[in-house]
This record gives C-alpha cells, sequence and structure tokens, in this order.
C-alpha cells in the first residue's frame, strides 16, 4: 500500500494558503482558479484552519451570508485533522471516512509539506490495483 509521501511526490507538494481576515470571495476565487475544493489557512505561518467548498455552502449559502462580506475566520474548520507522509493511503481513507473530511493537510516536522484530498487516495488505491492486475497478468502468461 502506497504512503501518503508517495501520493505527494506522484501529484505534488504544492499547497495553497489563505489568511483568515481574508473574504470568502477571495478563497472561493484561488478555488475555482486552482479547480481545488479546499485551501489551508495560516496565520502568521501557523496553521489555523481550513476552509472547504462544503464550508462555504453549509456557512454562506445556506445561512444566507455573503461571501464579499465575510471573513474566512468566520467560517473555517478549526479542527483540522493532519497526516504524516509515512502513513498510508489506507490509513488516510480510514480517517477521511470516520472524520466525515474530505482534505487531510501533511505535517512533517511540523511544518505542512502538502494536502491531500480523497480523489488523490483513490486514484492512489486504483493505481495499485491496477498494478497487481498487470502482475497477476504476466504470471498467467508465463512471462511471456
Amino acid at each position: 500500500m502506497a504512503s501518503v509521501r508517495d501520493v505527494l511526490n506522484r501529484k505534488g507538494h504544492r499547497v495553497y494558503c489563505i489568511d483568515p481576515d481574508a473574504t470568502v470571495l477571495a478563497a472561493l476565487r484561488i478555488m475555482a482558479e486552482h479547480d481545488i475544493g479546499a485551501l489551508v489557512v495560516l496565520d502568521a505561518g501557523n496553521l489555523v484552519g481550513i476552509i472547504t467548498e462544503r464550508d462555504y455552502a453549509q456557512k454562506i449559502v445556506l445561512k444566507g451570508r455573503t461571501s464579499p462580506k465575510t471573513a474566512v475566520r468566520e467560517i473555517m474548520s478549526t479542527r483540522v485533522i493532519c497526516v504524516q507522509p509515512f502513513q498510508t493511503v489506507e490509513e488516510c481513507m480510514a480517517i477521511m471516512t470516520a472524520k466525515a473530511v474530505r482534505h487531510l493537510p501533511v505535517l512533517e516536522h511540523e511544518k505542512i509539506v502538502g494536502l491531500v484530498s480523497i480523489g488523490d487516495m483513490v486514484k492512489s488505491v486504483i493505481a495499485d490495483q491496477k498494478f497487481i492486475i498487470e502482475q497477476l497478468e504476466h504470471y498467467i502468461q508465463g512471462g511471456r
């Protein structure tokens, strides 16, 4: 089973961040520009939260608030669940399922080194399964 480090090495270590005092509209623009579903919220370089499309839908749209007038800090999730590079994809999927989250910041020595999503985890599982199938086919065909 692949590790978070393996996933990050394939997808890259780029993490998009935003300040907690920025507007939700600014956060949405960054997410749309990069076609991503979450931003890590940093205050003076420290992880203080995460803002996701789900936060926007549940805490802005459904509550009748406006994204240009609402600060990220007002709707971000502050109980951020993080993982480490050595953890397996299987562990991450279990955490995501148990905690009902779709994004996990990756910390190494208390520094953010990446962000993985449920989509990244699924892609990794599919790649592992494809490799196993190819190996089994090769074995069945007798190495021809």
